[in-house]
């Protein structure tokens, strides 16, 4: 840099004429007696012990002679403590000169040429910090006290402050000035830090002083007066004498982080991340300083000490004059490399090497947090994991507290942050030599050649052959490989450093390689962090590559100890890790060739459960969770690249060498991943292997399926067995130990050692390589850790918990599978079922939230697995195992409890659930048993678990003509339950009960079908809307078999007989109430105590007439049937008298019956004992509704609307490279040619294409869910090209669905967004919006049907944990309620009978905050985005506010969408095929969902797999922590119950029997 400009370091060390003053040249005492006596007097003026006078001297030839003796003065003895210190007075006053305003005590001369006298006094005092003729230096003050010295140290600091404050506050100095006063800095630094570092001696005193002042003034000088290159070169090389010293580089750093800090402020802008220093560094910039002179500065700064990396060769920073001369004088030291003060060298280093990776890290946009250490000599005990060693420059340490699973807590990288060939231009040379020390055919000791020179040149990136370049290609390993030994002629693996100059066994033992391996870390660390930093698209210079890979090659070598049998983790190797996450997440060209070596490193870090990282400042669980992040990243590579083989870097000379392939990995990174699970103990990283493990059984299956039964099988070499476990004393068990499938599971005990036997033989027949095996590792891997070791933790269980459900979902392909699959599963339900059971069986203190929820989630998985496995319930002790737990939950007992107990009969037990959630999940998974299991999908379709069929519905398949009035004749396009045809509404043909408070039964009397006088039986069809869905039944009661019905079994009419003549004998008997035996018993006076009817009413008038009104009616009615059998026998006496004959002939075929009485009577509904009001509730277990009042209809529809299931909605986002703007992003998917191809596969590997308007499920929107309409012009026309607008919503989205919940994929867009806001104008949008046409079925909603609130009443506080059971004791409302009057013998009509206002439903602690949509979600929408980016940089600019907008689903419930709030999953894909994936989401303890992770890269195979799994996962455990969510039956049971209080009729059993035999209304 300053080659051609002549140095001055001669200057300073063959010291300035000036500084020798004329009194030299007597001797001592007489230039003592002269400067004694001057000096004292001229210090008299200066106002120290009495006023300040003004000074005597007038002329410039008094001041000159003065300034001469004062000269002197500096150089007395330090035993003349008194006349040096008067001296320092006189000059600091009179440089005040310079000063704005001059004190009074300075000389007139002074004062007008203050510059000429500055200059002269500076460079006396020179004096002051010189060793002083014939005493040599440093042993100058070995006899002297410590007093002494410390005296003459305050003396020093006097004068530096004084020409500190004076560059400070001078405006006064010219360039000459300056120039001394840099040039003087320089020499006493030189001075008092060239020599070799003595403990407590001056020099150890004053250099953080007198460096600091020399670096604080150079500042200002470069503000004031730009220092010439001569004093650039020369302060340079001053520098470089000093690299001994700690505090240089301290200052040094401090320079830099300051001048670096304004550099990225007017660079890169305010937006750009700032630098933060402290204040008084801060202060170290002069406010003028301009931009080009920072800059100027700030390269200056770096270079000041040359190539850092000469810290690690104590023969370089030793080959000075000072350590000659010392060499020379000292007896103890030989050579000068060997001398005490070089033992501080590793610090210092790794002190150097730390200011560069922060320098690094800022310019990456990640500054440090933290530079404690750095820039100051301070110590301090509270150090974190980040602030020493290889943690200080290593920003990606882990926090233990992440918003989403695996996500790293490093601050992200700055957008505009400067390419990674810039910064290694810039550091690369220092940080590619450092990361090469101590590796093979390298020393620290530099050679001759080295020693003249700084530094050695680099390898010119921009001077590489175009056939070089041309040969690398992108990911091609042989071309960087070839790049290595040709890129440039002064690098390659032996020759990064020079050969040593003296044999390192002569080192001392301080001074070994290892003792630098601290810097070398950083060094490694701040490269992986360059490189990580690459953006998409970037391109990095090959020689860079391959230097990197090189250095990445060395430092992933395991060391061995003393012993050689045990492998440790240095600090090299942790900071590669810690900083090296994003490795192969990157398209960074030939980084394949490295898998082998960072496989082997974490082979070290991951199975090890004891394994202790040889730093202190290194965490071992932020180890190991970057030893996660690199596996993920590796997972999918074996079966992505498969036979591709990986070059190594060097093959050397071995020419049979056979490369690796992929394929060959696979055995090693499932042994590792399994390994890593089965020793893992923080809860953080047990998710993310969960994650991957799943991820890994889930490839397996898809590429297995892919290839048509082809599988792989590279590994059978490997000596490594995929059921190795590592350390861990409740996994660890060699395969001896292994039993046999066939045995049973043993009793599970709680953290029983023995458990691990649960592990059995099974892949000792199997492919290690296949899903089977994966599979079947997995589940028993996964369920012995769920039952050992994470039950305790909530986010763990949960984490397992999904991956049993993924496993229970994944396909394996029928030719890998055993005989032993059904065993396997049988025992994957049964530890689901052995684990729930342990968490309910746990004392009262521990049951809480989180462990409800784990219940809740076992319940969900166990469902997952039956309805997956239909074969299971065919299994008697599972089907038993099943129902045990499902009674376990619903009620809180077993019927069965432990051997040798009775049985508890159910109306034994108390009803004692561990919580409502828990009974409510056991109530979900026994209707899944009874009604879902192996009959899932059902004839409607995945898309649905009711019928389809409403009321409309089976009234246009009704034969009487009188239910086919318009407008249900054809299906009309609004409501089944339209109040402007109210005349003729479809309800009135029903008779609607509510059985047990929880099912509404619709019945309808009239036959279904075509009519058939040969088959007219009762028959009735229901309509039966329960918790768990709405099912439509017909019934018909037969007296014969189906098929017997159509034969007639009499004979052809035979003919009338002939008529008997005989009359029949007839006798008039008088009917007897009593025996006449009872007339010939005497009466006796108890007889007589019985009071006759006439006289009980003599005293009560009411009763008398009542009597007497009632014997009116008797005697009307005796004489109406006297009149009747007179009239009858008048007829047949008139047939008689007429000779005629009466023919007795059948009865006519009945076709009209009461069926609905029939069917509750065949049912047990109208017993005495089923109409009897139970105790605890108000009730009756059968109620009648009426269907008349205003509102009914409304509300059934509202019913109709709730799903039994479980709804969410994932909306899909196309960003291209560079766009902000949500406008720029929906407009993407409008055609293919703007989206990647993948993008579209991705897509349709999500869900299947359904039709919104014919789709009877969840839509992504509640006005055109749950129903089935005719769609508008235009809407469900084909579109022939479009990038996933197809699926927008309005005519098409992608559907799929379980037996427990459904998801809807939509892909917005502008016009989407548009037909959107459309609807949530009024917050609904009817089906008459959307329709004009007839439609297949009619389900749609009133335009109020989802806004009716469930009424909360206001005196009940909100409960957690109460059991607020639906039979718990109520107080009926009493006043106004409705009975039917009896006595007037008139019927009742229910139609006219208005019930009261209803009381408060039963259960309603956590509904909370109701609203539009409430009813459907009962606790907020999640909002989940999946973004694909073309360009990962850009995930920290999509306008995801702006997005949530096009994202209205209408379960908002009126709040707008938070962004916070939101779930984000970001998608990128690489170069190689593979795609990385980002979650973003919100704080929470349960919304760290799997399989995916924060930076895992997976196949486009499993890909929609994935983030289907994990948008179902994130949803569910935000339902979990939601405090106010009610499952979907449970909704649907709390809105029939609100139903049956509105619109019940009270009536008495009589009552309801003369309802049931009349005719409903039609």
């Amino acid at each position: 840099m300053y080659s051609e400009w002549a140095s001055l370091s001669s200057l300073i060390h063959n010291g300035n004429e000036e500084n020798f003053s004329v009194l030299g040249k007597f001797p001592m005492a007489e230039g003592k007696t002269v400067a004694i006596s001057v000096v004292k007097h001229l210090a008299g003026n200066l106002g120290i012990s009495q006023a300040a006078e003004p000074s005597p001297l007038t002329t410039d030839r008094e001041v000159l002679w003065c300034m001469e003796v004062v000269c002197f003065g500096l150089s007395l003895p330090l035993s003349e403590h008194d006349t040096i210190r008067d001296c320092v007075f006189v000059y600091c006053e009179w440089l005040s000169a310079l000063h704005p305003i001059p004190k009074i005590s300075v000389p007139k001369p002074v004062c007008e040429d203050p510059n000429l006298y500055a200059r002269k006094m500076i460079n006396h005092f020179h004096n002051l910090f010189v060793p002083r003729k014939g005493e040599a230096w440093p042993f100058l003050y070995l006899d002297l006290g410590h007093d002494v010295i410390n005296r003459q140290a305050v003396l020093c600091h006097r004068v530096l402050r004084t020409l500190q404050t004076l560059a400070q506050v001078s405006n006064r100095m010219n360039r000459e000035t300056w120039e001394s006063l840099l040039l003087f800095l320089l020499a006493i630094n030189d001075t008092l830090l060239g020599p070799p570092t003595v403990k407590d001696d001056v020099g150890d005193q004053l250099c953080e002083r007198v460096l600091s002042v020399l670096f604080e003034v150079w500042l200002l000088a470069c503000s004031r007066c730009f220092p010439s290159p001569p004093l650039w070169k020369t302060f340079r090389e001053m520098c470089m004498n000093w690299r001994h010293r700690m505090a240089l580089i301290e200052q040094w750093n401090r320079a830099n982080l300051v001048l670096t800090s304004k550099l990225l402020e007017f660079m890169y802008g305010p937006s750009f991340p700032e630098l933060k220093v402290s204040e008084e560094d801060a202060q170290l910039i002069p406010c003028g300083m301009g931009n080009d002179c920072v800059a100027q500065a700030w390269f200056r700064f770096l270079h000041c000490i040359g190539n850092p990396v000469d810290l690690c060769h104590p023969a370089i920073i030793s080959q000075t004059q000072k350590f000659l001369q010392f060499a020379i004088t000292s007896e103890d030291v030989v050579d000068p490399y060997q001398h005490p003060c070089l033992t501080q060298l590793p610090k210092i280093f790794s002190k150097a090497i730390r200011g560069i990776a922060v320098l690094v890290d800022s310019f990456l946009g990640m500054p440090k947090a933290s530079l404690i250490g750095l820039t100051s000599g301070r110590t301090t005990t509270s150090h974190s994991a980040t602030t020493t060693n290889s943690g200080p420059s290593s920003t990606s340490s882990l926090s233990s507290v992440l918003s989403t699973l695996g996500q790293d807590t490093r601050p992200p990288l700055a957008p505009a942050r400067p390419k990674c060939n810039s910064i290694l231009h810039m550091f690369g040379e220092w940080l590619f030599e450092a990361a090469h020390i101590g590796c093979h055919g390298s020393s620290h000791i530099s050679d001759n050649s080295r020693l003249g020179e700084a530094s050695t040149k680099r390898p010119s990136s921009l001077l590489l052959d175009g056939s070089v370049r041309k040969s690398i290609g992108s990911g091609n390993s042989l071309g960087i490989q070839g790049m290595m030994v040709n890129a440039s002629p002064s690098f390659s693996p032996a020759s990064s450093q020079p050969a040593s100059l003296n044999d390192a066994t002569e080192l001392p033992p301080s001074l070994t390689i290892e003792k630098f391996e601290s810097g070398r870390a950083e060094a490694l660390g701040a490269l992986c962090r360059i490189f990580c930093a690459k953006k998409t698209g970037e391109e990095i210079l090959p020689v860079y590559l391959a230097r990197f890979y090189l250095a990445l090659q060395q430092g992933l070598k395991i060391p061995e100890d003393k012993s050689g049998d045990a492998r440790i983790c240095g600090e090299v190797l942790s900071s590669i890790i810690l900083n090296s996450s994003d490795l192969f997440r990157l398209d960074l060209d030939g980084v394949q060739v490295l898998v082998p070596y960072v496989l082997d490193a974490l082979e070290v870090v991951l199975p090890d459960k004891e394994l202790s990282p040889k730093s202190p400042y290194v965490s071992k669980t932020e180890l190991r969770r970057a030893s996660i992040h690199i596996l993920l990243s590796m997972l999918v590579l074996p079966l992505h690249f498969q036979t591709l083989p990986i070059r190594e870097l060097s093959t050397g000379s071995d020419k049979n060498y056979t490369p690796l392939t992929f394929i060959q990995l696979k055995p090693r990174l499932m042994n590792l991943l399994i390994n890593a699970l089965q020793v893992e103990s923080d809860p953080q990283n047990t998710q993310m292997l969960l994650g991957g493990l799943l991820l890994s059984v889930q490839d397996a299956a898809a590429y297995e399926e892919m290839e048509q039964g082809i599988q792989l099988d590279q590994g059978q070499d490997t000596p490594s067995n995929l059921l190795s476990s590592a350390s861990d004393t409740m996994s660890s068990h060699s395969l001896s130990d292994y039993r046999s499938l066939t045995e049973d599971l043993p009793e599970l005990q709680e953290g029983d050692a023995a458990f691990g036997n649960l592990y059995y033989d099974y892949p000792c027949r199997l492919s290690k390589n296949s899903a089977h095996a994966l599979f079947v590792q997995a589940t028993y891997l996964v369920c012995h850790r769920l039952m050992s070791s994470w039950k305790s933790d909530l986010n763990v269980s949960l984490a397992a918990l999904e991956l049993l459900a993924g496993l229970a979902r994944t396909h394996i392909r029928k030719t890998a599978r055993k005989l032993t699959d059904d065993l396997e599963c049988k025992r994957a339900v049964k530890w689901l079922c052995d684990y729930v059971a342990q968490q309910c069986s746990r004392p009262p203190p521990a049951h809480s939230k989180d462990l409800h929820s784990s219940i809740v989630a076992a319940f969900q998985t166990a469902a997952t697995w039956l309805s997956a496995h239909p074969f299971l319930l065919h299994d008697k002790e599972c089907l038993t195992t099943v129902l045990e737990v499902v009674e376990l939950g619903i009620s809180g007992t077993k019927s069965q409890g432990k051997p040798g107990e009775p049985i508890k009969m159910k109306e034994e037990k108390e009803l004692k659930p561990a919580s409502m959630r828990v009974r409510d999940a056991a109530e979900a998974l026994l209707t899944v048993i009874l009604e879902q299991v192996g009959y899932f999908p059902s004839p409607c379709g995945a898309e649905s678990l009711s019928s389809l069929l409403d009321e409309a519905a089976l009234l246009r398949h009704c034969r009487s003509p009188s239910s086919l009035t318009p407008p249900f004749h054809r299906n009309c396009s609004n409501s089944i339950l339209n109040e402007q045809y109210k005349g003729s509404s479809p309800l009135h043909h029903f008779r609607y009960f509510v059985i047990e408070n929880s099912t509404m039964l619709a019945l309808l009397e009239e036959p279904l079908g075509v009519a058939d006088e040969q088959d007219s039986q009762p028959t009735v069809t229901l309509l039966i809307r329960g918790p768990f869905g709405r099912h439509a039944w017909s019934m018909q009661l037969r007296h014969l078999p189906r098929h017997k019905s159509g034969s007639k079994y009499h004979a052809p009419n035979p003919g009338r007989p002939i008529p008997m003549g005989e009359a029949p004998v007839r006798s008039d008997i008088k009917p007897r109430y009593f025996p006449e035996s009872v007339d010939r018993i005497p009466l006796c006076k108890v007889d007589h105590s019985i009071p006759s009817l006439e006289s009980t009413f003599v005293e009560d008038e009411k009763s008398s007439m009542e009597h007497s009104h009632l014997a009116r009616l008797m005697e009307r009615q005796v004489a109406a049937e006297a009149a009747a059998v007179q009239k009858s026998k008048a007829l047949l006496e008139q047939i008689r008298d007429s000779g005629g004959q009466v023919e007795c002939t059948p009865p006519p075929v009945c076709h009209e019956f009461q069926t609905a009485r029939l069917f509750l009577s065949h049912f047990g509904f109208l017993s005495s004992e089923s109409l009897k009001e139970p105790l605890n509730s108000p009730i009756a277990p059968l109620m009648a509704l009426d269907i008349n009042q205003t509102g009914f209809s409304n509300d059934l529809e509202t019913l109709d609307g709730i799903s039994c299931r479980t709804c969410d909605t994932v909306h899909l986002f196309y960003v291209r490279a560079r766009q902000k703007t949500a406008e720029e992003i929906l407009a993407n998917v409008n055609s293919s040619s703007t989206v990647n191809p993948h993008f579209l596969e991705f897509l349709s590997s999500l869900g299947w294409p359904v039709s919104v308007h014919k789709h009877s499920g969840w839509s992504g929107h509640v006005s055109t869910s749950w129903r089935v309409t005719e769609s508008q012009s235009g809407f469900d026309l084909p579109v022939s090209d479009h990038g996933g607008s197809l699926y927008n919503g309005e005519s098409k989205v992608l559907y799929w669905a379980d037996v427990n919940s459904e998801i809807a994929f939509v892909v917005p867009t502008l016009k989407s967004q548009k037909f959107m806001d459309t609807i949530s104008t009024d917050g609904s949008l009817t089906s008459g919006d959307l329709s004009s046409g007839p439609a297949s079925f009619d389900r749609s909603f009133s335009d109020k049907s989802y806004i009716t609130p469930v009424p909360v009443p206001p005196e009940k506080p909100m409960r957690t944990f109460s059991l607020d059971l639906e039979r718990q004791q109520q107080l009926a409302q009493q006043d106004g309620s409705v009975t039917c009057s009896a006595g007037s013998g008139a019927s009742c009509n229910p139609n006219e009978i208005m019930p009261p206002a209803p009381p408060p439903p039963t259960r309603q602690k956590r509904l909370g905050r109701q609203g539009p949509g409430s009813l459907y979600t009962s606790g907020g929408d999640t909002k989940v985005l999946v973004i694909w980016l073309e360009s990962f940089e850009d995930w920290i600019h999509v306008p995801i506010g702006d997005l949530l907008n096009s994202m209205v689903t209408g379960l908002e419930g009126g709040a707008r969408p938070n962004e916070r709030e939101s779930f984000v999953i970001f998608l990128h894909a690489l170069q190689t095929g593979l795609l990385r994936v980002k979650l973003q989401g919100p704080s929470g303890r349960m919304t760290i969902a799997t399989p995916l992770v924060d930076g895992m890269v997976v196949s486009r195979r499993v890909l929609g797999t994935l983030v289907r799994q994990t948008s179902l996962n994130m949803c569910r455990r935000r339902r979990l922590e939601n405090d106010t969510y009610h499952p979907p039956h449970v909704r649907r049971r709390l809105k029939i119950q609100e139903m049956t209080q509105k619109y019940m009729i009270k009536m008495s059993e009589p009552e309801l029997y003369t309802y049931l035999f009349s005719s409903p209304p039609s």
